[in-house]
């Protein structure tokens, strides 16, 4: 008792209280900035944990990582770009959710269940905090694992209408994912003798490139705001109603969330999209997924916020990090004294309990704001989107290069956006490739580290039976449910010309597959065995996709454009071709002028001549932009891209 009532006056005394609110309203910035997200943050905010009160800078710190997945709802609602990793699965509905205007449903929605998800992991903390370990103990590799393939395996529900294209695209983004250097002997793998490739496509890129680059070019091709109606009326009480309805889908997804979060390594940016097969794995009536079904943005949010308190528990009991920024986190507690290990439980329970208790306060403190915020910020999405785009490209690219701060971060993200477009325009499921993607790592690590400690010992695992016989389940309830393709005669209505575009993509990906097969086979055999065999089951994949769509024997939906099917909208006669080369224009006068100076033109010259409004909009809109920019360059510290032409006149 005298633990609980120390770390309950530390909590409420003036010392502390208010750095929490500040560390809380700093995350919630943070969130709400793509491609920032906890990592970022916290590593900005080490500088100044240094030589701070301990309490202080925990209560900072604390506050910060707490709200980081409760405010990047915002952007992935309201501009389809996610703000952390943790909200890709929240793009899929919730942006279309923003489309139809109900935007404020969808924020409040989220919020609300980001608040119980929060709230819930630091209660199961509190008691998980004692009978953790042995559990913890429990989970070798060959645990891990399973745990990865049985992750994989649920693609099958978020794949549409064709399994075969789920499981190839999967295949692919573990193919990216493998790209650099290999875990077990360090051989360069797939990196096309470039350096910037060494350590492998950064998550930021491929996360952006997948969601925010299409949806912003299908909403450019619209011509239209991004909520067709703008009746938002009382949206954020609906959204409330909606946790209240859907309760036990929150509460399966903490608890969800909890688990995987506790497992190092493994929660981090993948929770959100294992919530969110769970649900759609599970629910009766699957056809509103990914159209804006408000199930769909309560899992993915409960789940993600929910895992922060699991991924404390490895990181408080052992000094293992459960995710990255739990790792950032973990320099920082050493930083001002806390000594992560099972001391904590034996001779620093208060402080275990002030960190508990402090996620708590810093949930309520964040969704509540998030709520109040939620229907003026709404409003945005009823403004054209021409409008907000040149500004949502200018972002993303700000994003991007946070990933490295080289100029290979925008040519990359350019690159993949073209391949995040036209999966989208091919209905290719992005979800997919990039779960494989933010897997391949884990699942590589797992792979090696099972077939030296365990050998056929790995099937004697009780652990390892169980999640095997969930994986089968898994796989056996993708197959069953998946939609039958349409008749031979429906079918029959396609034109070579119709398919072309399609078999053209569908080659370009075998293409990449055999390329990745025929590298793997030059390395040795601790580097070829993932690469090779990966490979090979996704070229017998891709075959199944290719070989009907050569043969006419395909599913009505996949060679039209997946947005001409959405609420009967056609698009504008502008092209993708025509937007991806107003993207690819962006990275290429910055090397010319500078970010800044090349943000400003982008903004003016797009307003000017493609939307042929007034050049003063169109200054206005371009100075209100770099204005931003400099303003969030100076409160991080960031030094943005500079031009060939500053630098030969020696302005930089």
């Amino acid at each position: 008792m005298d633990a609980l009532g120390s770390a309950f006056l530390t909590l409420i005394s003036l010392a502390y209280l208010p750095y929490l609110v500040l560390g809380t309203a700093i995350g919630l910035v943070i969130g709400v900035l793509p491609g920032l997200g906890g990592i970022v943050g916290l590593t900005l905010l080490l500088p100044f944990a240094y030589g701070m009160d301990p309490n202080a800078a925990l209560a900072m710190m604390i506050g910060l990582l707490a709200v980081t997945a409760t405010s990047d709802t915002f952007p992935a609602v309201l501009m389809g770009i996610p703000g952390t990793s943790g909200s890709q699965a929240t793009v899929v509905d919730g942006f279309p959710m923003a489309k139809r205007g109900e935007a404020a449903r969808a924020l409040s929605a989220g919020f609300a269940a980001s608040l119980f998800g929060g709230v819930f992991s630091a209660v199961i903390l509190t008691g998980a905090i004692f009978v953790a370990r042995p559990i913890i103990l429990a989970i070798g590799f060959a645990e891990q694992l399973m745990l990865v393939v049985f992750a994989l395996s649920m693609i099958g529900m978020l794949m549409g209408s064709n399994i075969f294209k789920g499981l190839a695209t999967c295949g692919v983004g573990l193919l990216i994912g493998s790209m650099g250097a290999a875990p077990a002997t360090g051989e360069m793998r797939m990196t096309f003798d470039m350096l910037y490739l060494s350590d492998g496509v950064r998550l930021v890129i491929l996360g952006l490139a997948l969601f925010a680059t299409p949806e912003i070019i299908d909403l450019l091709r619209r011509g239209k705001s991004i909520s067709q109606t703008g009746a938002l009326g009382k949206g954020w009480l609906t959204g409330l109603q909606d946790v209240i309805e859907h309760r036990w889908i929150v509460i399966r997804c903490s608890i969800i969330g909890c688990i995987v979060g506790a497992l190092p390594g493994l929660g981090g940016s993948v929770v959100d999209w294992i919530a969110y097969g769970h649900i759609k794995q599970t629910a009766k009536n699957k056809e509103n997924f990914g159209h804006g079904d408000i199930r769909g943005v309560l899992a993915p949010e409960a789940a993600n916020n929910a895992k922060t308190g699991g991924a404390l528990i490895p990181t408080l009991l052992f000094g293992i990090p459960g995710s990255g920024s739990m790792a950032i986190l973990l320099g920082g507690l050493v930083l001002v004294g806390v000594e992560p290990g099972l001391d904590m439980i034996e001779s620093q329970l208060p402080q275990t309990y002030i960190i508990i208790w402090s996620l708590a306060i810093a949930n309520i403190i964040g969704a509540a704001a998030c709520v109040v915020l939620s229907q003026p910020i709404a409003k945005l999405t009823t403004v054209r989107y021409h409008l907000l785009a040149p500004l949502m490209i200018v972002l993303i690219f700000f994003a991007a290069f946070q990933a490295t701060r080289s100029w290979a971060d925008m040519i990359a993200l350019v690159a993949l956006s073209v391949l995040g477009v036209y999966m989208k325009r091919f209905d290719w499921p992005r979800p997919a490739l990039l779960i494989g993607f933010v897997l391949s790592s884990q699942f590589e690590a797992n792979l090696y580290q099972t077939i030296q400690i365990y050998g056929w010992s790995f099937f004697e695992r009780p652990i390892v039976l169980v999640l095997i016989a969930l994986t089968i389940l898994s796989i056996y309830a993708a197959v069953r449910l998946s939609p039958k393709d349409e008749s031979t005669a429906d079918q029959a209505h396609h034109s070579p010309q119709q398919r072309a575009p399609q078999l053209v993509f569908s080659v370009i990906l075998l293409v990449f597959v055999a390329m990745s097969v025929f590298d793997a086979m030059k390395h040795s055999e601790l580097a070829l065995i993932y690469p090779f065999w990966v490979g090979l089951v996704a070229l017998g994949l891709l075959l199944c996709v290719g070989v009907p769509q050569l043969t006419k024997r395909v599913n009505h939906s996949a060679f039209f454009d997946a947005e001409r099917q959405v609420a009967g909208i056609q698009p504008l006669d502008k092209s993708n071709l025509y937007y991806l080369s107003w993207i690819i224009g962006f990275p290429v006068v910055t090397w010319i002028i500078g970010f800044l100076a090349a943000s400003f033109l982008f903004i003016f010259v797009f307003i000017i001549f493609h939307l042929k409004r007034t050049y003063v909009l169109g200054f206005i809109l371009a100075v209100a932009t770099v204005v931003l920019l400099f303003i969030i360059s100076e409160l991080l510290a960031l030094r943005y891209p500079e031009g060939m032409i500053p630098q030969l006149l020696g302005w930089v």
